[in-house]
This record gives C-alpha cells, sequence and structure tokens, in this order.
C-alpha cells in the first residue's frame, strides 16, 4: 500500500488552495493538481484519510481524459515531468499528481443525470420535473430516464452547489457557449455509460468543469469518479429503491447510524468503514481501468 497523503506541503512550489480533497499548486505556469486521501461527507471534510483514494481519482481522471479526447481537450499537459525541485518530494506526488494547462474555468457545475436519484428524486415527487424539465408521469426511484438530462448548478464555495436553469447558464456564458458545454457534457456521459455498463457499472449521473483557454473549451478538474459521479453496479440493478453505490456510501450510513449533527468538526471513522470505503473506490477502478490500481505490466 502506498502512503495515506492527508495534507501536502511541496517546497518549491506555490500552493494556491486546498479544497475538500485536492491541493493546487502553481509550478512553472503550470498547475500541479494532488488529489489526497481526505474525505468529506455532508460538506465536511473528516478527519481519518481513505489510503489509495487520492491515487483512485487521479488515475481514473487520467483514464478517462485519455479515452475521450476525442470528444473535447482537456487539461493534463502531455509532459507530466516534475522539475527538479519537486523530484525528492515524490511520496507526496506518485499516482495522485497531474500537471496540467492553466484555464479560465467557466462559472457553473456541469450535471448530467441518467437516472431519477437525489434531489432529481425528491425535485420530481414534488412536482414531476427534474430542475424544471418535465418528465413522464409514474417514473420510480433509480429509474431510467428517456434521456440523459443537463441540470447545471453554481459553484458554491462553502455548502451545496444550487440547481439553475439553462437560461441562467446563457446568461452568465453566452448563448452559443452555453449550448456547446450542454452538448458536450451529454456525449461525455453518454459515452462514459455506454462504456461502464458492461464493464459492471452504471452511471446514474456525474458532474463536469470546464474552462477556457485561448478561446478553446478545455475539460478540467476530475474526470468520471466516485467522487463526480454516482457509480451503480449493473449486478442487482432494480428501480424502485435506492442502489448500492461505488462511493462514500459506507461512510454516509455509518454516520446516519452514529446520529452525527453533520455539522463540523466530523467524528472519526472506525477501519472497517475505511476498509470498505477503500476497497469501494479501488473496485470501482478495477472494473473500469481493467486492471488493479497497482497493475503495472502492459
Amino acid at each position: 500500500m502506498s502512503a495515506v497523503v492527508w495534507e501536502t506541503n511541496l517546497a518549491g512550489a506555490k500552493l494556491l488552495s486546498r479544497g475538500k480533497v485536492r491541493d493546487i499548486y502553481e509550478v512553472g505556469g503550470r498547475l500541479l493538481l494532488v488529489a489526497t486521501d481526505r474525505l468529506s461527507a455532508f460538506d465536511v471534510v473528516l478527519p481519518t484519510p481513505i489510503p489509495d483514494k487520492g491515487r483512485v481519482l487521479t488515475q481514473l481522471s487520467r483514464f478517462w481524459f485519455d479515452r475521450l479526447a476525442d470528444v473535447i481537450p482537456n487539461h493534463v499537459l502531455a509532459d507530466q515531468n516534475l522539475p527538479p525541485e519537486l523530484a525528492g518530494q515524490r511520496d507526496q506526488l506518485d499516482g495522485r499528481s497531474m500537471l496540467c494547462l492553466k484555464t479560465q474555468p467557466l462559472p457553473i457545475e456541469c450535471v448530467v443525470r441518467g437516472y431519477l436519484v437525489g434531489s432529481g428524486w425528491k425535485d420530481y415527487r414534488a412536482t414531476g420535473k427534474v430542475c424544471g424539465i418535465p418528465l413522464p408521469a409514474g417514473l420510480g426511484e433509480s429509474e431510467k430516464l428517456p434521456q440523459p438530462l443537463f441540470t447545471p448548478s453554481t459553484k458554491a464555495t462553502q455548502g451545496h452547489d444550487q440547481n439553475i436553469p439553462f437560461d441562467d447558464v446563457v446568461c452568465q456564458i453566452g448563448g452559443e457557449l452555453a449550448e456547446r458545454v450542454r452538448t458536450i457534457s451529454i456525449e461525455i456521459y453518454r459515452r462514459a455509460a455506454e462504456y461502464a455498463a458492461p464493464r459492471g457499472i452504471l452511471l446514474a449521473d456525474t458532474k463536469f468543469e470546464f474552462g477556457l483557454s485561448g478561446g478553446e473549451l478545455i475539460w478540467i478538474d476530475e474526470a468520471l469518479t466516485p467522487d463526480s459521479s454516482r457509480f451503480w453496479p449493473a449486478e442487482g440493478y432494480a428501480p424502485g429503491r435506492p442502489q448500492p453505490s461505488f462511493d462514500k456510501q459506507y461512510v454516509r450510513d455509518y454516520l446516519e447510524r452514529i446520529g452525527w449533527n453533520k455539522q463540523p468538526p466530523g467524528p472519526e471513522l472506525p477501519a472497517d468503514v475505511v476498509r470498505g470505503t477503500r476497497d469501494k473506490y479501488r473496485e470501482a477502478y478495477r472494473l473500469l481501468a481493467g486492471h488493479d490500481l497497482d497493475h503495472t505490466g502492459p
């Protein structure tokens, strides 16, 4: 097992921000994204890391960026050689870092939903719509939607993102770019869902981020990971009820069970919850990539 990384401190690199999971640095005009093993639940970063989580997020993102590069360019640079001043700090970086192009991020989260679940299910039960988009009557929880839905949201620095209508996206970034972002988001989702299903994973929903570089639209941040997506096991899928998932569901279930008030500080996680969560992240990677996380062969 590789070293667990809760927080990075890189000499010779400028720290730009620490998110819930990623530490972002500037290195020679490029961005260095480092996915730590931090885990957040209910918008609170918990004190217990999940071993291998950051490596899964990074390497699965690289997998998807490579696989779907014909749909849209992404921000991962071909030259991943770290500058000499970082060479001695690989214990914080190996398998969990990406050198990326700097872009001007768009001010929206691009959410695509393929199944009726989560806030979409609650919205549908109350209104017959999801984010203002009408749907046929009589759909059940976790049911596959007739067509994938593009349901953008705000980018909240704290708390939950808020769903916004497509017209708001048009107002923020212009009609032509908004249409392009919607079309590309749905195409990425379709391609990924078609790839994942025969490999045992249903892609229930996901979110993307995009940026601009020299006027070109670029796919940024992470790509179709258990943190940015809802992955369900295809085996045993049945609409009409909640589905198990390849993410931090072990953690959420534990926190609900102990009656935590969902306010910081979060509680420490017991070993069995950590182990179960790590195993789910690694299993998602294995099914999608076709090999184990630590595989070194061809």
